[in-house]
């Protein structure tokens, strides 16, 4: 009798997160695992409690309670520089370059953070422009960051994120205020980032994008998990389009 394969274990596994402001709880008891390589879609309406959730998981927040475990480590009390150099990345929703150094130099900062003793510099430039190659950036090098475009500066954001090495890659609304042919190219660059062993978690309100990125979806209202499951059940589900749609 031929034994099944052994699941691989979870990337990064929650485990009963809760984050109260006050008297008010934005994510409560949420548990999920995602696995290595999963393009993992995560949605709700605003006020939802996805960026609370994030900050959690980055270490801008901490959780009260909670547990959060990234490659079999707990990182719950980990500082979110620390959790970058395990191999967490995000990327923001509105872009903030440092305005007065020029593309290259804002991905050098992120490349210099990132980097072990033993990678030269001559190294991390080769890096840096392999980088931006790949994110289509690549005669912009030597432009100021105020030059680029809204979808170039998202585009940078998901670069400089890049630099850090990640494993988990968290995109927050890399598409939000873009037109359809930018959409499409963001989510070109995340399919094509996935392809190569990251793991990517996707907050977006663009559901076409959710739909044909991500291999399980998520969604969150009032800080609690309402749905898990394809895209296609999750879409379907009566108490997600009551979130979205009201009843």
């Amino acid at each position: 009798m031929t034994m099944a394969p052994e699941a691989p274990a979870p990337l990064l596994r929650i485990v009963s997160l809760t984050k109260r402001f006050g008297g008010f709880t934005a994510v409560d008891n949420v548990s999920v695992d995602i696995r290595p390589g999963e393009r993992f879609g995560l949605i709700g309406p605003n006020g939802s409690g996805k960026t609370t959730l994030i900050n959690c998981i980055s270490g801008a927040f901490r959780t009260e309670p909670g547990t959060v475990l990234f490659r079999d480590e707990d990182i719950t009390s980990l500082q979110p520089h620390m959790r970058t150099r395990r191999g967490i990345a995000r990327s923001f929703q509105i872009p903030r370059p440092f305005r007065s150094m020029t593309v290259a130099e804002n991905l050098m900062v992120a490349l210099d953070f990132a980097a072990h003793e033993h990678v030269s510099v001559a190294q991390r430039r080769d890096t840096m422009m392999g980088i931006l190659t790949q994110m289509g950036l690549a005669s912009k090098a030597n432009a100021a960051a105020t030059q680029l475009s809204q979808v170039e500066l998202r585009k940078m954001e998901l670069a400089r994120a890049m630099a850090t090495h990640p494993k988990l890659l968290i995109s927050d609304e890399a598409m939000a205020g873009l037109s359809s042919s930018e959409v499409d190219e963001v989510l070109d660059l995340l399919m094509s980032l996935a392809s190569h062993d990251i793991t990517i978690i996707m907050i977006e309100h663009i559901m076409q994008a959710v739909m044909r990125f991500s291999d399980r979806v998520m969604c969150l209202d009032a800080g609690k998990i309402i749905a898990m499951g394809t895209p296609s059940e999750v879409m379907a589900n009566q108490r997600v389009q009551e979130a979205y749609l009201g009843t």
